[in-house]
């Protein structure tokens, strides 16, 4: 029979080379002498197995008391019916074990050697779960096992499960020499498995001098040693010489390639993933004692799947700490954030836990379809051997998460946009309120409607409280609500669905989110001016970029309606979404432009008497497609008056589309020195500008700050409770308000707010009264 027609039997016969049943068919129909061959056969596999394998007889003890302990202990997994071990056995080498999950083929072979071979041990066993001693063998010769089992519909579960075994049994300086097609699926198991502890080599088996170019047989041989020394892997060939599959090499070059490279990041002291087998080995020190500011990724292998974790003991000597050790679950959504995902976040979430040593696991989209329970009980198990072993009297290991806060939620709408991502307007119940809240509606659960993206999901974009039209008055009596919730600050998830909510609207004289009464709070710094200008029957001109549901613009527009105000928004599916589920409505004194905020800015900037200035007018088609403005949307906006124009308030109140940088609000190019020189230049001399800005790291704070004070003459900084905004307020000139100025100045800013309902203003002009301190000239609220 034919290679080719003996292939295709076996193809047909198998199907599935991971099934017991399966393979027990394949060796009846075969017979107890019709051997078969994976890849290559003895003549192309006598010298390079004899090679390694006589090192290992030259360091066997001479003592011995018989030939057959004398020589190395050799385990051939998933033997089948090949007759390597009868030719290995034949060259001297009689400590030869086999083992096959298949009863047929065992029973065959033990038979077909009982007399010629009678050392020789044949075992029936899974090669995944062995049944021997640890450190048992000294060579383990895998002649296509690992390959069968790496069946790319099963993953790599029965692949791990193999090499952990193979790495358990065999003895310290033992040889694990592996036949292999070397496909990138199995060597990148293969090579990251043997990792630490490990001298691997890679050759190829040389071909029958008449075969035609095709799939090549490769040896990796990887010798286990004592030290935890990480080496690069030798390839022992030529690659011009390699005369085989183009893909096959590629494939063999890009896993050799990658692997090296991770070593060599591991060597420069790169942050890389550990696994439990190298952290067994002791690549980071003794797990079992606490080492102070101790930090490193691994990864973890549960029942269902892989999870990858930080481990971080915490870093200051001593407590308190309520636990000695916990684990932190970072939920799928959530792992993107640079509270999770930068160093300097996973501290600050180590001091927050209170443990001692926290491992923080990062979920991702192969765990959506489990439990927390489940999740939780996969991780048990493993999370248990990274605990340190003093001082913990048993105690067990808590599993902690942030609470989503949500007791009912309802989607109202989800729609795509090529700029902004997915995004989702719901409607919110929350668990707990403000105890003002409670108050004043004792027996009712306010609703908030929300608009969140799903790049930062865990963000909440823009939040709106939901009334009755009939009843909007008694929402401005719960702005002490502010100090729980804020736009753009943590999301709190979801939990059951409400009823719908088409009978309620959105109340724009209340304004949900902190940072926003903040921003507004700021005005009292301009106060003065703005009562000056508003005096003479002028107008206030205000810029802000970055639309959200609008609620910022719209509370302006009802509270100070000497403001002209022109919002500027990048993505017209936004602003759909604002008209459409958030109530949002343009004037002449409130417009909206499709552009790009820092060229907007820049061009009315270089803009002057009688100029007209290119924007992008709101009326666009905002269906769902979020195509660049084109010239056919452009409007001319004539700005009166003489010489350059200037305006009085500019706003950035944007989101970054890439918060793993550490900064989630606003995007980076908006604190760029070069456009906050532009943005000085834009406003008028008594002008304000405003950033909301989120970041946890103060390291970009710091720079942002420092930035800032590079340009503009005065700064002042608001840092709101219980959140993680911060509002910075920068003022282009020299005239600035003084500090036992600021009660007069709140005065005159309440006198400027038009609130529908008086008792609205508390909330903002307790902000605005708030002590000042100057501070490396940035004066904090």
């Amino acid at each position: 029979m034919g290679k080719k027609s003996v292939m295709e039997d076996l193809v047909g016969t198998l199907g599935d080379f991971t099934s017991k049943e399966n393979w027990d068919k394949f060796f009846t129909i075969r017979g107890r002498d019709d051997s078969f061959e994976w890849y290559a056969e003895w003549p192309e596999l006598r010298a390079p197995l004899l090679s390694h394998l006589d090192q290992l007889q030259a360091h066997s003890p001479s003592s011995a008391a018989s030939v057959a302990t004398s020589s190395p202990q050799i385990l051939v997994p998933g033997c089948g019916n090949s007759r390597l071990s009868e030719h290995l056995y034949d060259a001297g080498f009689k400590g030869i074990t086999n083992i096959d999950f298949s009863k047929v083929v065992i029973s065959d072979m033990l038979r077909r050697n009982v007399r010629e071979r009678p050392g020789m041990l044949w075992r029936v066993m899974d090669m995944t779960n062995m049944q021997f001693m640890d450190e048992t063998f000294d060579a383990v010769l895998d002649k296509g096992g690992l390959d069968a089992l790496m069946e790319p519909e099963h993953g790599p579960k029965l692949g791990n499960q193999y090499l952990s075994e193979v790495k358990r049994i065999l003895k310290s300086g033992g040889k694990f020499i592996c036949l292999t097609l070397a496909e990138s699926h199995v060597l990148g198991l293969l090579f990251s498995k043997l990792r630490f502890g490990w001298k691997t080599s890679v050759e190829a088996i040389p071909q029958k001098p008449s075969s035609k170019p095709s799939l090549r047989t490769f040896m990796v041989v990887a010798e286990k040693e004592m030290s935890t020394m990480l080496l690069e892997i030798s390839s022992l060939f030529n690659d011009s010489s390699l005369d085989c599959n183009g893909n096959q090499a590629c494939g063999l070059h890009e896993a050799l390639e990658n692997e090296n490279r991770v070593r060599r990041g591991y060597s420069n002291g790169s942050d890389l993933l550990y696994s439990l087998e190298d952290l067994q080995l002791g690549v980071k020190g003794d797990l079992t004692k606490l080492c102070q500011g101790r930090r490193f990724e691994l990864t973890m292998g549960g029942k269902g799947s892989s999870y990858r974790a930080v481990l971080l003991d915490a870093r200051q000597q001593s407590g308190p700490f309520v636990y000695h050790c916990g684990v932190f679950i970072v939920p799928k959504t959530r792992a993107h954030e640079w509270l999770f995902s930068s160093e300097e976040g996973q501290w600050m979430v180590v001091e927050s836990s209170k443990a001692a040593r926290l491992i923080m696991v990062i979920l991702d989209t192969s765990h959506s379809n489990g439990s927390m329970d489940d999740i939780q009980k996969d991780l048990s198990p493993l999370v248990k051997w990274l605990a340190p072993g003093e001082d913990d009297n048993g105690a067990q290991i808590p599993f902690m998460m942030a609470s989503d806060g949500i007791k009912q939620r309802n989607v109202i709408n989800k729609v795509s946009s090529s700029l902004s991502g997915p995004i989702v307007v719901e409607d919110v119940v929350y668990e707990n309120v403000d105890a003002a809240v409670s108050r004043l509606f004792p027996s009712k659960d306010l609703i908030f409607r929300r608009l969140i993206f799903e790049r930062t999901e865990s963000l909440v974009q823009s939040e709106a409280l939901l009334m009755n039209e009939g009843s909007s008055h008694e929402v401005n009596e719960v702005e002490r609500k502010k100090t729980r919730s804020s736009s753009k600050s943590k999301r709190k998830g979801a939990r059951k669905q409400i009823e719908a909510s088409n009978d309620l609207k959105v109340d724009h004289s209340y304004l949900a989110s902190s940072y926003h009464t903040g921003i507004i709070s700021g005005f009292n710094l301009i106060s003065s001016y703005v009562e000056n200008v508003v005096s003479t029957g002028k107008t206030v001109k205000a810029v802000v970029i970055g639309l959200g549901a609008g609620l910022l613009p719209m509370f302006l527009h009802e509270c100070m309606p000497f403001l002209h105000i022109e919002v500027v928004e990048l993505d017209p599916v936004i602003l759909n979404l604002a008209r459409n589920f958030f109530g949002f409505t343009e004037d002449k004194c409130l417009k909206v432009h499709i552009a790009d905020g820092i060229q907007y800015v820049g061009e009315l900037a270089n803009s002057s008497d009688s100029t007209e200035v290119p924007v992008f007018d709101g009326n666009v088609n905002t269906s769902g497609s979020s195509k660049s403005p084109s010239k056919e949307n452009c409007l001319a906006y004539h700005i009166e008056g003489r010489g350059p124009t200037k305006v009085d308030i500019i706003i950035i109140d944007v989101d970054s589309s890439d918060s793993s940088s550490g900064l989630t609000c606003p995007a980076a190019d908006f604190v760029e020195e070069s456009f906050l020189q532009t943005v000085k230049d834009r406003l008028s001399e008594h002008g304000l500008f405003v950033i909301n800005l989120v970041s946890r790291s103060s390291a970009i704070k710091g720079k942002i700050v420092s930035r800032m004070k590079t340009v503009f003459s005065h700064l002042f900084s608001l840092q709101l409770e219980e959140d993680v905004n911060e509002v910075l307020f920068a003022l282009p000139s020299e005239f600035c308000i003084k500090e036992d100025s600021f009660p007069e100045a709140a005065l005159k800013l309440e006198k400027l707010l038009k609130f529908k309902h008086p008792e609205m203003n508390q909330s903002i002009l307790e902000a605005a009264k708030k002590k000042i301190a100057a501070s490396n000239c940035c004066g904090d609220w």
